[in-house]
């Protein structure tokens, strides 16, 4: 992972509240404070954040478009709307965080999500991660799959241990989940709002059908991606 130098004035931007990382929401405020209460460190924040979003927020598909503030009241999310919690929550206790954007092989869902629905995904999605700026370094902090998911995963084989080693991050070196399946790495991007631009402009490039038509369709994939990853939980 390159390390990165900037300035204060630079790491403004990595602190803002926008339209989509609304973390001034008193929802988000409020559980910021709590989760990092009693944190004596700026890498004990991060990792309290980095825990909560992991496992009280369960991996499962939902609306692209959520606000920071409804991903965090439905504890449910894929790597778009997690990592935009845990960039809200990490801002709202002070410290800089930021979207890294990848293109990756949908095989890594593979077996995790309704084989109907994995047969119909292109063979590359989008994916995004955490980046969290502490102690003058810029370190990858990705939260996608909760414990009980991972767990479960690893014991059905749907998932290799040489593939996805390991979910905990130490505060200190960058973690990186689906690092085996990254095809093309797009870069930096400051909020999920701009993650989001990326993604619409995606779509009508590819010939995707209209926002409208997939809201009305979303229902009834969230909920059958939701029962497949509850169900991979209980086993």
């Amino acid at each position: 992972m390159k390390i990165e130098n900037e300035s204060h004035h630079d790491l403004d931007r990595y602190l803002e509240s926008t339209e989509l990382c609304d973390w001034r929401n008193p929802s988000v405020v409020e559980t910021a404070e709590r989760v990092t209460q009693g944190a004596g460190s700026p890498e004990e924040k991060a990792l309290r954040v980095f825990h909560f979003v992991r496992d009280e927020v369960v991996f499962s598909i939902s609306d692209p478009k959520s606000k920071a503030s409804q991903t965090l009241k439905r504890r449910a999310g894929e790597c778009g709307t997690k990592t935009n919690l845990q960039i809200a929550l990490l801002r709202a206790s002070g410290i800089p965080a930021r979207f890294h954007a990848s293109k990756c092989r949908s095989e890594a869902l593979k077996g995790i999500i309704p084989d109907w629905l994995y047969t119909r995904m292109p063979a590359i999605v989008s994916h995004f991660w955490t980046e969290v700026h502490i102690n003058g370094r810029w370190l990858a902090s990705e939260g996608l799959f909760d414990k009980p998911l991972f767990e479960a995963l690893l014991d059905l084989g749907l998932i290799e241990r040489q593939k996805i080693p390991s979910i905990e991050w130490d505060g200190e070196t960058s973690l990186i989940l689906l690092k085996h399946f990254i095809v093309d790495d797009l870069g930096i991007m400051t909020s999920y709002d701009d993650v989001y631009c990326m993604l619409d402009k995606q779509r009508k490039e590819e010939g995707m059908p209209p926002r409208i038509v997939e809201r009305l369709l979303g229902r009834f994939i969230y909920y059958m991606f939701k029962r497949r990853t509850d169900r991979i939980r209980e086993a």
